[in-house]
């Protein structure tokens, strides 16, 4: 009994001295060749990688889970628009550049949450180089545009037929809304805040019932009739948690409803908001 108890022990301890697996995370940086034909999404990874990874694509993040040797590098990736959250036409995936072993273990789909993983392996000592390519078939010109065909407001980049906002929007109003978030309750929302700069860099605030106001930041990726859809993450207290969010504007550029779904998989985020 008393050999079994210290052994117990002696597990626990070794267990809570071993590492925990690193993770490294980065927002791809937009692409700013020309050679991309239009129509076509296209993002090219690049990354310096020592001994074993699993590198994850969603949107325009990586993150990549370091199952051994040091933290991986990003070398230049670059896409010229997010990969879309939704049903993806014509997914391509193609190596580049590797030195040892590559491959694709998981396409975007929606048990996934549409997120690219791939596995790399580099056995040969030191970091290598490895380059792979993520291609798809665009929605329409702008990549992001639904049913009512492309985008309205802001203008199309030319550098590779992926969106791009070109207007500023300073939004602040009263209304009602809540906020649910798994495993705390809901919260009730009032004023709203909206700022968007010329860069499509997107800061939306809320005052809520408990005092502290909560915040999300991220980039306008797209537009359909009056709704901008933004690609945003929630501050500390929402556990960070990513997601799409939706916001109306009139023709004055007033907002008058948001919304958002937030998840990492196991918690869930819900925002919905409407003017008063």
């Amino acid at each position: 009994m008393r050999t079994t108890k210290f052994s117990r022990i002696g597990i626990a301890l070794l267990a809570a001295a071993l590492p925990a697996m690193a993770q490294v995370q980065f927002r791809i940086a937009r692409m700013t060749r020309n050679d991309v034909p239009a129509g076509k999404g296209q993002c090219d990874i690049r990354l310096q990688v020592d001994n074993e990874v699993e590198v994850a694509v969603h949107r325009d993040m990586v993150n990549i889970r370091v199952l051994s040797g040091q933290n991986p590098r990003d070398d230049g990736s670059e896409c010229n628009a997010p990969l879309p959250d939704r049903d993806i036409q014509g997914f391509n995936y193609e190596v580049k550049e590797s030195r040892n072993e590559i491959r694709l273990i998981e396409e975007p789909s929606r048990r996934n949450d549409f997120t690219a993983i791939v596995h790399i392996r580099d056995g040969a000592g030191g970091y290598g180089r490895y380059h792979f390519r993520l291609s798809w078939a665009m929605a329409g010109p702008g990549g992001f545009s639904g049913p009512g065909g492309p985008p309205d407001f802001g203008r199309r980049d030319d550098r590779g037929g992926g969106f791009a906002w070109n207007n500023v929007i300073h939004f602040s109003g009263a209304g009602r809304g809540v906020s649910s978030l798994s495993g705390s309750g809901p919260q009730r929302l009032f004023d709203a805040n909206v700022d968007i700069d010329r860069g499509g860099k997107i800061q939306v605030t809320f005052r809520t019932d408990r005092g502290r106001p909560i915040m999300f930041a991220g980039d306008v990726i797209g537009k359909d009739g009056d709704t901008l859809k933004a690609d945003v993450a929630a501050d500390d207290r929402m556990l960070r948690l990513r997601g799409p969010m939706y916001i109306s504007v009139d023709p004055r550029q007033n907002v008058y409803r948001i919304s958002l779904e937030a998840t990492n998989g196991r918690d869930n985020l819900r925002v919905n908001w409407d003017r008063r």
